[in-house]
């Protein structure tokens, strides 16, 4: 007999889905997709934009959990899913470029570090995550979006809504201001 769902881990709940639980595929959006949107919202402003990411995100969910469930040892469940939603974000802003201009980046707020920016501190930790928090909002989000997601210059040009130079340039920019803070 199996442990009730709520025990169980992300990684545990994405091999039951794929092996086709949608009991367990319930809880795992039931966990994840909360601060999914949150951090989707923060990433683009425009709810529609987020409700489509949403939605195909957890249908590749369902559809690859098996690749996830027979990958090596190595990486996280949630960290897939951020980078299937991340991949799903930028291929909506793909499509809606053929159309429009691209919906404005969602703006950091000021008043105090959002629980996604703590977490990054705290998981990057000691040096380092002070570094981080000492980065301007806007260099930060372009080093968030190549580093830890691991999108390319072009996609996070797309996911910000600027151009590709001010995208090397912001990458640059705080690169030389992590080394500094570091040294």
């Amino acid at each position: 007999m199996r442990a009730p769902l709520h025990e169980l881990d992300e990684e545990r709940l994405v091999r039951l889905v794929a092996k086709g639980d949608r009991a367990a595929f319930e809880e795992l959006y039931r966990r994840t997709s909360p601060w999914m949107a949150v951090r989707l919202r923060r990433r683009c402003v425009d709810d529609q934009i987020v409700a489509e990411v949403m939605q195909e995100t957890y249908l590749a969910v369902w559809r690859a959990a098996g690749a996830f469930a027979e990958a090596a040892v190595g990486g996280s469940a949630t960290g897939w899913l951020w980078t299937i939603a991340a991949r799903r974000l930028v291929d909506a802003f793909r499509r809606r470029a053929h159309h429009a201009e691209p919906p404005p980046a969602a703006a950091v707020p000021d008043l105090a570090p959002a629980a996604e920016e703590e977490a990054l501190a705290a998981t990057v930790g000691g040096d380092v995550g002070d570094a981080l928090r000492c980065l301007a909002p806007e260099l930060r989000q372009v080093l968030q979006a190549m580093v830890l997601d691991g999108l390319s210059v072009r996609e996070t040009a797309v996911l910000l809504g600027l151009p590709e130079g001010t995208v090397k340039t912001r990458a640059r920019r705080a690169r030389i201001a992590m080394r500094r803070a570091l040294a």
